[in-house]
């Protein structure tokens, strides 16, 4: 399933893609807005984005978890090294001290991602601030060229500003075009 990024004009295109793509078979989950006019998104029963996709929270605990995970290898080196914790200790005890520090990575990460606005969303900003709608349209593979012909047919007003092969992967980045 890839996600294919739209710059709409106006909520009112916004709108009526949202009941193209429903003729087509995608259903409402599927079409996902992002806007500075949030009331304006609720008000025409559309789908607003959710934190995953417009904070930074996914992405950010995954590289605070891989630092976490460093830092625990790290330390276990330097403890082996200078002879600080006796090397009779279980290999468990190891793991487990590694695994406390990757989760407090995930956290910390996490925290740092809930301030944060999601890395993917940077290149609309401009575009966000102009007061455009970014219509993220979660097409599965068999629907991706038909929404394409639709939208390019039907809405010419709105322009294929990006493709992510998938939003969720934390370290992808949508392609601009």
């Amino acid at each position: 399933m890839r996600c294919v990024y739209y710059l709409s004009p106006t909520l009112k295109e916004c709108e009526r893609i949202a009941d193209d793509l429903n003729s087509i078979g995608l259903s409402n989950w599927l079409v996902h807005l992002i806007s500075h006019n949030e009331t304006g998104v609720s008000r025409h029963r559309l789908q607003s984005a959710n934190y995953v996709e417009t904070l930074d929270l996914y992405h950010s605990g995954v590289v605070g978890g891989l630092i976490g995970f460093c830092v625990g290898l790290l330390l276990l080196a330097l403890f082996h090294v200078t002879g600080l914790f006796s090397d009779s200790l279980p290999f468990f005890v190891n793991l487990v001290f590694v695994a406390v520090l990757v989760l407090f990575g995930v956290w910390e990460g996490g925290l740092w991602g809930v301030e944060t606005q999601s890395s993917k969303l940077a290149p609309f900003q401009r575009d966000l601030d102009a007061g455009h709608y970014l219509i993220l349209i979660y097409a599965p593979r068999q629907y991706e060229s038909q929404v394409r012909n639709m939208m390019l047919e039907r809405h010419p007003d709105a322009r294929l500003a990006a493709v992510d092969p998938h939003f969720i992967l934390p370290f992808s980045r949508p392609r601009r075009l």
